[in-house]
């Protein structure tokens, strides 16, 4: 994996040195075991006291610790998303011996929201995107998505940013510019430098506004830590001890089952277990799930004594003239592999009037209430502040037709509908479209998973667009825009030019 991430380097970059020639932003770690050097009950005290990127402020850096200061909810907000994991995030990256400030980029990708997903289809606290998921072991099934599990992706992204940093010949900030941009982009902006005989630390690269940010809004973050009274943040407690425990399921398990066995709700087992996108953990074996040390020892004691109990319900299903595998895996919410393996069937052929055994939830499918298909129906139900069309796929069309047709873009259609934009569409398949450019995040509401939050969304400047108009579309202000994109009173838009805005979503699904 490693000498195929160092090879796409080496030919984006022309084969030169992989890092700049100055002002190396790196650390030296600890040789010490994660967690356990510190008295400090509070792991935002460890976090703040264990930082190891040591780099002068700045008016980049200066200017988010004004942003976060003007806004004293901000990291109290956070601190409620975060508390179930952080400990996790902090243990795997001192495991590998990363500093410690990287436990804080999950609050720069995605405000430690599980659910998140951009308009770039990256998706889960990490961000990652499909191609460098698959690069780094996260797999996508029909039952679960890597990307958004926890644990899946932090041990991923400490990979990701080990190898990003041997690239960069221990420069951090370069490292975590790379991991926002691509080692690519920032290898050729180093190269650029270079050439013209110019400084190639990060501060003098010309890299994208977003990643020109990304940065200095971590280092930021850590200063703000180290101090949260004097910037009018107030930190919510979270205990420097574990909150998850991975338990490795040795079977299907429908979650109403591991629900009634640990006296969680349905919603706390979906928001612990985020890449769960159905009503039972995968069919591949074994599966890591994650509980509350609270509740771990209970639920193994009722494992060990109910270990040859069913974890799945099953149902004789009786083949009707007509039927498909496809069909009945439809009708059964669960997929033809699965019935082709209880089955002991080759291929897919089915004869009318004989048996299948089938998969069946315990209990309807409005009960899982954060499975992907009700997290669509929220999506598809939810009150938009712009007239929204359910449009259905017809043979033919394409996002490219379909936004002609309705005088959107093609990342319009991607951003409403959480798709991938080079998949094919299937026919049926039914598209969120806002009509009169209403370009509002879906304010899709789950049960009891947290509180409001701001999302932050990438807008492409227009033609005849100016700032009043963007702030309008968005119900923000303009000095708003401006200061969320560094803009002056001089600055002129141009069609093309990218612009950050944050919006208010209730535990929106995309952003």
């Amino acid at each position: 994996m490693r000498p195929l991430l160092l090879i796409i380097v080496l030919v984006l970059s022309g084969c030169q040195s992989l890092v700049g020639d100055n002002n190396l932003a790196i650390f030296e770690a600890d040789n010490v075991d994660a967690l356990n050097y510190s008295d400090d009950n509070d792991l935002w005290r460890v976090i703040a006291d264990r930082q190891e990127i040591i780099v002068d402020n700045n008016p980049r850096i200066q200017s988010h610790i004004d942003w976060i200061s003007q806004r004293p909810d901000y990291l109290a907000s956070i601190s409620k998303r975060a508390e179930p994991f952080l400990y996790l995030v902090v243990s795997e990256v001192e495991k590998e011996e990363l500093p410690i400030e990287i436990a804080l980029l999950p609050i720069v990708e995605s405000d430690y929201y599980p659910f998140s997903y951009s308009h770039g289809t990256a998706t889960g606290i990490w961000q990652f995107i499909p191609s460098t998921g698959r690069m780094y072991g996260l797999d996508e099934d029909w039952w679960h998505e890597d990307r958004r599990d926890v644990l899946a992706s932090t041990k991923a992204a400490v990979r990701y940013l080990k190898d990003l940093n041997r690239m960069f010949d221990g420069d951090w900030l370069l490292s975590i510019a790379a991991y926002n941009a691509g080692p690519g982009r920032v290898q050729r902006a180093i190269d650029k430098n270079r050439n013209q005989g110019k400084r190639t630390d990060y501060w003098s690269l010309d890299l994208p506004k977003e990643t020109e940010k990304y940065v200095p809004k971590l280092l930021a973050l850590g200063k703000v830590l180290k101090n949260p009274e004097r910037f009018n943040q107030k930190l919510i407690k979270i205990e420097n001890k574990p909150y998850l425990e991975p338990i490795k399921l040795e079977s299907q398990f429908d979650l109403a089952l591991i629900a009634q066995w640990t006296n969680l709700s349905i919603d706390e087992i979906y928001s612990f277990n985020p890449g769960l996108k159905r009503w039972a953990t995968p069919e591949e074996l074994p599966y890591t799930i994650l509980l509350p040390v609270d509740v771990v020892g209970d639920f193994k004691e009722i494992l060990t004594n109910q270990k040859n109990r069913p974890k799945v319900s099953w149902t004789r299903y009786k083949v009707k003239e007509g039927d498909s595998l496809s069909v009945i895996a439809q009708n059964f919410n669960t997929t033809i592999n699965q019935i082709q393996s209880v089955n002991n069937i080759n291929g897919s052929l089915i004869r009318a009037n004989s048996y299948l055994i089938v998969p069946l939830a315990r209990e309807s499918e409005a009960y899982y209430s954060l499975s992907d298909a009700q997290r669509e129906k929220s999506r598809l139900n939810a009150t938009k502040n712009s007239d929204k069309l359910i449009y259905k796929v017809v043979s033919g069309d394409s996002l490219w037709k379909i936004s002609r047709n309705f005088d959107v873009t093609v990342n319009d259609l991607v951003r409403w509908n959480k798709i991938v934009p080079t998949a094919p569409l299937s026919i049926g398949k039914e598209l969120v479209i806002l009509i009169d450019a209403k370009e509002k995040t879906e304010l899709a509401k789950i049960t009891n998973t947290g509180i409001d939050i701001n999302r932050k969304i990438v807008y492409t400047v227009r033609s005849g667009d100016n700032l009043s108009l963007i702030a309008q579309k968005y119900k923000v202000k303009v000095s708003q825009i401006r200061d969320w994109n560094d803009l002056n009173e001089t600055d002129i838009l141009q069609p093309g030019d990218k612009l950050t805005i944050t919006i208010n979503v209730v535990n929106s699904n995309l952003s």
